[in-house]
């Protein structure tokens, strides 16, 4: 899945104890890690994954993978956010 969209803090959910480091910042989970959720079931829980769109420093900040305050250059991916809006909600019409 999608970096920081819970994946440990489900399966910290689901075994009601701390299973798994859990953080707002990407890159807390940092290899796979077998849980065991009882006697027939085992949960995997992996780092984030963000697939390569062709614009690699505007995709994974968008994805949450890298942290913002990581950014050599955070206007690239707020324009792209802005591209993604209407022109009328940018403005606050």
């Amino acid at each position: 899945g999608y970096p920081n969209v819970g994946k440990s803090s489900l399966i910290n959910s689901l075994k009601r104890s701390r299973a798994c480091g859990v953080g707002a910042m990407p890159g807390v989970t940092r290899c796979l890690q077998a849980v065991q959720l009882d006697g027939r079931i085992q949960l995997l829980d992996c780092p984030g994954v963000v697939l390569d769109s062709g614009d690699p420093s505007a995709a994974a900040t968008l994805r949450g993978a890298l942290a913002p305050q990581c950014l050599r250059d955070p206007l690239t991916p707020a324009c792209a956010i802005l591209r993604c809006c209407p022109p009328q909600q940018v403005r606050g019409d």
